[in-house]
Formats: structure tokens, C-alpha cells, sequence
């Protein structure tokens, strides 16, 4: 495969029309077309269902599409590291982060870092930790910031300087939200929103003293937004950091006992990165 015709593909998968496709490509219709057949013949699959006036992906081209993406950006990523490697400390600084206060840390060092090389610039991705791990495995970021609990075993870490607080989130006019602290047994009889993440629900059923099975569990998240939006079309109490209470209408509620959690920016170990990826890096480890 080509990383030409993979751009190709992609342009036909975003537009869904060859022939719009072939006008923002400037190649013509015939020739964009022998190329996709090319293309699925060296495969031995079928990438488009062909209507009379679209094309639609099918199975096959939507894998094809998610892994073309994730090859053509690190083709691109690499290419701007060794076009810059002999220049000033300039290009793209890759990183995934998960919704937390330690943001605020991460950002006054992006800030700094540019201030000392104004060609610098920030590419950002907010995803869950599953997520940021699995783009950082694959080259696809050089940075994460990431919440614990986490296997960090694959990365090298710093550890960042701050503390998240975990707490029930619930509509101003839920009975909770007259409480100062939330506790196990106030949660044990009602719905329940909880993070997706298998790590943290251990952690939570630890605080609970009781298995998620044996309570109510309306939804489960993986990022504010949508927990934020749930419990104010009341679903349930959320369980989660204290990010979310600046929505209209919710309250935080800190947990007693204290359920408190860390975070860690890392990456991928023996990696090797462009000269301002590097470089950040190197400053993070100064810095913090």
C-alpha cells in the first residue's frame, strides 16, 4: 500500500462521491477510480458499496479507514521531526490528556516551553486513559497526561504535583446536595453513574464496600461532558472528580473517606522523538 493511494481512499471515504473526491485530489475520475480497484484487489476485499450517485464503506473499508488514519498521521508526525531536526527547536508537540486539574500544571509548562520557542505548537487530543494509552503505544502522540489509578509499566512518568478529589455529582435540588460529604451508605439506594474504566471501579467498590452488581448502575462515562448531562436530566448521582460541578445546576459532594487520586504525564519508553518532542520532554523533567 501507498501512502499516496491510503490519502486517496480517505478523500473517497470523507466525501463519499468519487467524483468530489477526484476534484479536491486534481486527478481525474478514471484514474482515482483504477487506483481504489487496485487497491481492493491487493487487499481481496470489497472497501466501497458503489451506489448509482455515493460510497459507502463497508466493514472492511471502515477497519481500513481507522487503521489509514493512524498510519498517515505517523507518517506525517515523522516526517516533520526529520525535516526539523536541524533547525531551531520548532514543529509539533503532540499530546493526549484526560479531563483534570493537573491540566493546569501541564499547560503553564506548554506556556513557558513556547515562550523560550515561539515555533513551537500543540497538537491535543482529550481522551480517556485506555485511549491516551493505546495512541501513545502506537506513536501517535508523543505525551500523555493521564489520571490514576493506571498501568504504567510501558512509559516512563513524571509525577504531577496535584491531587484530585472524588465526590458525587448531583442536581442542585437532589436531597445530597444539602450534605457537606457524601458517604457509602448515602449512595448505596441510589442510581448510580459511574466511569467506565475497570481500574477505577475497582478502586470505588473498595470506598463502597460493595460490588457494582449489587447496586444500581444507570450508565457508565468516560468523559465529564457526558456524565454532566446525564445527571442533569436526572438519570442518576455521578461518581467522579471535581471537574463537573461548574455546570448549571449540579454540586459537587467530596466522599468521606477521602478517595483521593494522583496523576502522571508519560511516554512510550526507548522511544525515540523529533528534537522539539524531546526537548519538551526534557524540560517537563526539569521543571516538575
Amino acid at each position: 500500500m501507498e501512502l499516496r493511494v491510503l490519502r486517496y481512499f480517505l478523500t473517497i471515504a470523507q466525501e463519499e462521491n468519487i467524483t468530489r473526491a477526484a476534484d479536491i485530489l486534481h486527478v481525474t475520475q478514471p484514474t482515482l477510480s483504477r487506483q481504489i480497484m487496485q487497491l481492493e484487489d491487493e487487499l481481496g476485499v470489497k472497501l466501497f458499496k458503489r451506489g448509482k450517485y455515493s460510497m459507502k464503506l463497508t466493514d472492511d473499508g471502515l477497519f481500513l479507514k481507522k487503521r489509514a488514519e493512524e498510519i498517515l498521521t505517523l507518517a506525517d508526525r515523522t516526517e516533520k521531526a526529520i525535516t526539523n531536526k536541524e533547525k531551531e527547536i520548532s514543529g509539533e508537540i503532540s499530546i493526549a490528556c484526560t479531563e483534570t486539574h493537573s491540566m493546569e500544571v501541564l499547560a503553564e509548562r506548554m506556556e513557558a516551553f513556547r515562550a523560550l520557542h515561539p515555533g513551537v505548537y500543540y497538537s491535543m487530543e482529550t481522551a480517556n486513559v485506555d485511549r491516551i494509552r493505546e495512541i501513545i503505544d502506537k506513536g501517535l502522540a508523543d505525551i500523555g497526561l493521564m489520571t490514576e489509578p493506571v498501568d504504567t509499566k510501558r512509559f516512563d512518568t513524571i509525577r504531577v504535583p496535584t491531587k484530585e478529589r472524588w465526590g458525587a455529582i448531583v442536581r442542585a435540588d437532589s436531597p445530597l446536595a444539602e450534605k457537606a460529604f457524601v458517604y457509602p451508605e448515602d449512595l448505596a439506594d441510589k442510581s448510580l453513574i459511574i466511569p467506565i474504566r475497570t481500574e477505577v471501579q475497582y478502586t470505588l467498590e473498595g470506598w463502597l464496600g460493595k460490588s457494582f452488581s449489587e447496586l444500581d448502575v444507570a450508565a457508565r462515562y468516560n468523559l465529564g461532558r457526558n456524565v454532566a448531562v446525564m445527571i442533569q436530566n436526572n438519570l442518576g448521582a455521578g461518581i467522579g472528580l471535581d471537574l463537573f460541578s461548574s455546570y448549571e445546576g449540579l454540586k459537587f459532594i467530596p466522599m468521606i473517606p477521602p478517595l483521593m487520586t494522583g496523576s502522571v504525564l508519560c511516554w512510550k519508553k526507548n522511544q525515540v522523538f523529533s528534537q522539539v518532542a524531546g526537548a519538551f520532554i526534557e524540560y517537563l523533567k526539569n521543571s516538575l
